[in-house]
């Protein structure tokens, strides 16, 4: 399937053609991993376009770069507006947007200091993350055979893209024995996350979910259906997950920006509840959707609107 490209993107500070969008073969980025990034979606509402918890996903940006001590050459403000203008200059109502600071061009070597920092901010349409009815019909996944990364290894706090040489090999291995994800444990065994989203497990009415120190990233969606969950009086623990849980959990589901709220179906070829999306699951998916398509009230003053 081709890439659904856009026509501009904002690359340190300017607008540029799509295909204008380019670095140099030999910046740091491309040898040693060194690039933050986030992802988040902006929705079609009945108000016009509105990013989702945009200045949660800004903030966790920054965080990143201050733990790899890369200073971003823009505020915060800054970026919060280029992200704005970036959507208008494509025309889009509904899109995903993609920011990213990288080394760039400078030097050779592990030391990046000499290397400038690079910002840029694509979008462009993209549909359901995990297949077109995963969101009903939820997927079938299994749990990886490749751990995720050990305390002061690499930071799981930082949403790096060397971290995601660890999500592909999860993501490969699952696609290549038929499944839609995998599940990462941590060095422990206890459940971490899937190769791009957070993990959630329902069993007798109360929700489960992994703490920070499973080597998770700290999901904005993930956060977001804890509130959801508070809201609707449904009790959340976080505390360590075993691998057994899962399968004999009532629901198992996956929360991301690009996925949003998907449930499990089975894992490792075990039904998980009655193999379909459940009640909870499919409460928390309606909320959140209705909120994010502002059909309901943004009670948490999560929506960003692009046309203000």
């Amino acid at each position: 399937m081709a890439f659904p490209k856009a026509e501009k993107i904002w690359f340190n500070g300017k607008l540029v053609d799509w295909e204008d969008a380019k670095i140099h073969v030999l910046s740091h980025v491309v040898h040693y991993g060194s690039s933050i990034f986030e992802g988040l979606r902006c929705y079609d509402t009945k108000r016009g376009p509105a990013c989702f918890r945009l200045r949660d996903h800004i903030d966790r940006l920054f965080d990143s770069c201050k733990i790899y001590r890369m200073e971003i050459p823009y505020s915060k403000e800054e970026i919060f507006g280029a992200t704005l203008e970036t959507i208008k200059a494509n025309n889009l109502r509904g899109c995903y947007v993609r920011p990213i600071v990288f080394r760039g061009y400078g030097s050779l070597g592990v030391d990046p200091t000499t290397c400038p920092v690079d910002v840029a901010i694509a979008v462009w349409r993209w549909g359901k993350y995990l297949g077109a009815d995963s969101d009903q019909k939820g997927i079938a996944v299994r749990i990886s055979s490749w751990n995720r990364m050990a305390p002061n290894t690499l930071p799981s706090l930082a949403k790096v893209g060397a971290n995601y040489m660890n999500s592909q090999l999860i993501k490969l291995e699952a696609m290549a024995d038929g499944y839609a994800e995998g599940i990462g444990l941590d060095i422990y065994g206890y459940v971490s996350e899937g190769s791009g989203e957070n993990i959630f497990l329902v069993k007798r009415g109360v929700l489960y979910t992994p703490p920070l120190s499973a080597s998770i990233l700290p999901g904005i969606t993930r956060r977001s259906v804890v509130t959801l969950a508070d809201d609707l009086g449904i009790e959340v623990r976080e505390e360590p997950v075993v691998r057994e849980a899962l399968y004999i959990a009532d629901e198992v589901f996956l929360t991301g920006s690009a996925a949003e709220i998907v449930p499990i179906r089975s894992i490792d070829r075990i039904e998980i509840g009655e193999g379909k999306r459940g009640p909870i699951t499919e409460r928390l998916q309606r909320e959140f959707l209705a909120i994010a398509y502002g059909e309901k009230e943004d009670r948490h003053g999560w929506l960003d609107f692009v046309y203000q």
